[in-house]
């Protein structure tokens, strides 16, 4: 009966014992008593929020209830933050060693009966949430869960508990299905999958060539237990885990030809992503290694596993996230070199997953000419030992050299496209101005009251996080199933209300996007809010942060110091964490009012002058309000730190969808003026009337001037690309 009362999130979710078991199990006067005691803690809380658990919190392989992340998943800070300080004195506190880590703290395991567990730290601690792994028993929970355990040992005088202490609660019937389904979908995957050695020679060798992994032996394809699964002509990863070392799920792997050189594959894994922790590889590891190469594929760790000998694993999103529940895993290793792969974004992935796992015993494989991506070292015949031995140390000093430096210079140079960041699909104007997005900057955006900001800023998150950029929204002045709503609108590109039926079918695609909300609304903190950003980051590996907006952070400040030394505190802030947290950051802010007939300028920013001055790019959404026919909304780029280049361009509103796309119109008339670019007179002609328009003398030297400044809307005194 107590069980209903508990608040969700209030225990940890971990069973050990077989499914079956759980409704039969009585309750001990120990378990009573812990949950007991985190139900009377909740309550003296000041408010009592449920805590929303990360789907990367759960690595375990037997769980009682596995959270799906829906479409607004939710971040939330914990209550009571903790740090590693803390963690260290209350272990002192109750006479419990502790080795100190590289993530995570070590200590002997409560879960394993005393005389058992001897010598070995098989508890690991994060010193950064605070939340506990016993790689023995497979149970974690969160620091409050070991502590509530802790203290209960010491009441009853227990040298260990028992792993079923942590009560979980039962799935319902829609996620009992789900989960049966998957792991029935695993099973006949892979009953149904080939290995190579049983496949015949010239079909193995077609298979690998598709895959361009015919330098792979089939020994190594079997050391990995990899096999073929031919109706869809995928390679299949299995993902053993847990005591028995069961097969927990799987991922498929498909490749695409796009051109006679060029492969792109495809990932699929049951269960979803969201749910799949398979550090690939991990199996094959002694508990004797002290060195691991890293990779972002399990490609690459079969090329590094064949021409290293060295252990080897793949995480399982790639260069995208590094999950926090998998630190622990890693702990026993003296070295990690990250090899993630052969383009920027993999060199970029590499310095920020070395700060979770420890700056000094990492070591970062360069992308360059001469290093590219392991499986392809090994298929031009490289030396992979020699590549791993010539990492780099992550760690670096305060004051560098040239020399230190020289080579990310040259990488920038040989890369430039890489380099300018992820391209916009559905704005390509925004690429030709901004060139890109990119990491560790801040951009500032503002637009008139009633404009569609938000709609708009949306839209373009929306169009990053399609193509993987991991976001994370903080919207201040709209509830977060409003902006969901609205984003799923943008996303399907149609509205939903009429069309029910199809809600279900863009949901469930909407739900695997590397989208999360912070649960705040109104007036907040900045510490606040920047712990909740933080926090984020290493959970999520967090590379978009959308502010929405500035102002509403302003009111919980000290009402006695200057609002606009407020502002420019917090602009300050944000500006620090995009730098350290290598996090771009888009902050809304608000402009002074102006008269309807007035177009924005960089000073219409409310506040002084520090806003555009701490920005790396400032985009401000003009409207004429006069105006009513299509064209009256255009984006103006009047800052933009990377290369200098601004401008401005017409944006056409499409209600159905929500969704902002460059006139058609504009388009035709660059073509138009393109083409008369082949009769100088003709050129001068127009250059004569634009001078005039412009009330100013510019020379035309490029053709990508004229352009520009025939697509900017009426805007006499903005300089165009």
């Amino acid at each position: 009966m107590w069980r209903g009362l508990l608040p969700k999130g209030t225990t940890c979710l971990l069973q050990v014992a077989a499914q079956s078991s759980l409704h039969q199990r009585h309750v001990s006067s120990q378990c009573f008593r812990l949950v007991t005691c985190r139900f009377l803690h909740k309550l003296r809380e000041k408010s009592c929020i449920p805590r929303h658990r990360s789907p990367y919190f759960f690595l375990s392989h037997n769980l009682i209830r596995n959270y799906k992340k829906d479409a607004k998943s939710t971040v939330e800070f914990p209550l009571s933050p903790i740090t590693v300080t803390d963690i260290k004195q209350y272990l002192r506190s109750k006479d419990i060693p502790f080795h100190d880590g590289y993530s995570c703290l070590h200590i002997p395991s409560i879960f394993i009966d005393a005389l058992t567990r001897k010598d070995s730290f098989s508890l690991f601690i994060d010193k950064t949430t605070g939340q506990f792994l016993c790689k023995d028993t497979l149970v974690e929970g969160s620091w409050e869960d070991l502590q509530d355990c802790l203290e209960v040992m010491q009441k009853d005088e227990q040298d260990s508990l028992s792993p079923h202490v942590l009560l979980g609660y039962p799935e319902s019937l829609e996620e009992q299905e789900e989960r049966e389904r998957e792991q029935r979908e695993v099973r006949e995957i892979w009953s149904s999958s080939m290995p190579f050695a049983e496949l015949h020679e010239e079909e193995a060798q077609l298979i690998k060539t598709m895959f361009q992994i015919t330098k792979i032996s089939n020994a190594t394809l079997k050391k990995f237990g990899v096999r073929l699964f031919k109706p869809t002509k995928s390679l299949v990863f299995p993902w053993f885990g847990g005591p028995d070392s069961s097969l927990k799920g799987i991922k498929l792997l498909s490749a695409q030809w796009i051109d006679a050189e060029k492969v792109t594959y495809n990932e699929a894994t049951v269960p979803k992503c969201n749910s799949y922790f398979n550090l690939f590889g991990l199996a094959l590891v002694s508990r004797m290694d002290s060195e691991v190469v890293v990779t972002g594929s399990e490609l690459d760790t079969l090329a590094v596993s064949q021409g290293t000998g060295l252990p080897s694993v793949a995480l399982p999103r790639g260069v995208s996230c590094l999950p926090p529940a998998l630190l622990p895993y890693l702990e026993q290793f003296k070295r990690v070199t990250l090899w993630l792969g052969g383009d920027i974004r993999s060199w970029e992935a590499s310095k920020i997953f070395s700060r979770k796992l420890g700056l000094r015993r990492c070591t970062l494989v360069r992308p360059g000419e001469f290093q590219p991506c392991p499986l392809e070292a090994l298929s031009q015949g490289k030396n992979l030992s020699r590549i791993v031995k010539a990492s780099i140390p992550a760690a670096h000093k305060s004051i560098v050299s040239f020399k230190q430096l020289r080579e990310d210079v040259f990488g920038e140079l040989m890369n430039t496209d890489q380099v300018a960041g992820v391209k916009w699909t559905r704005f390509p104007e925004l690429n030709r101005i901004l060139k890109g997005h990119r990491k560790g900057e801040l951009t500032v955006f503002t637009g008139p009251t009633g404009s569609g900001k938000t709609t708009f800023i949306s839209e373009l998150a929306l169009d990053l996080c399609m193509q993987g950029v991991n976001t994370l929204w903080g919207s201040f002045e709209i509830n977060n199933v409003r902006l969901a709503k609205i984003m799923l609108t943008q996303f399907a590109m149609q509205r939903l209300e009429e069309n029910l039926e199809q809600y279900d079918f863009w949901a469930d695609k909407f739900e695997e996007l590397p989208l999360y909300f912070m649960t705040f609304h109104g007036q907040q903190n900045i510490k606040t809010v920047l712990d909740t950003m933080q926090h984020a980051v290493y959970l999520y590996d967090i590379n978009h942060v959308i502010i929405d907006n500035l102002q509403f952070m302003m009111g919980q400040e000290n009402l006695s110091v200057d609002k606009f030394a407020v502002q420019d505190h917090i602009i300050g802030v944000f500006r620090k964490f995009a730098t350290n947290s290598s996090c771009h950051v888009t902050l809304i802010i608000h402009p002074r009012k102006e008269e309807d007939d007035r177009e924005l300028q960089t000073a219409s920013i409310f506040g002084s002058a520090k806003a555009s001055q701490e920005a790396d790019n400032v985009l401000i959404l003009q409207e004429k309000k006069l105006v009513t026919c299509p064209g009256r909304r255009s984006l103006q780029v009047t800052k933009n730190r990377f290369d200098g280049d601004v401008g401005i361009f017409p944006l056409d509103f499409i209600k159905s969808s929500l969704t902002f796309s460059t006139l058609i119109k504009g388009k035709h008339k660059l073509r138009k003026v393109a083409a008369k670019l082949e009769n100088e007179e003709e050129f001068q002609g127009n250059e004569v009337t634009l001078k005039k328009d412009e009330g100013k003398k510019e020379k035309p030297t490029k053709t990508a001037k004229a352009s520009q400044v025939v697509k900017s809307p009426a805007n006499g005194n903005e300089k165009s690309k």
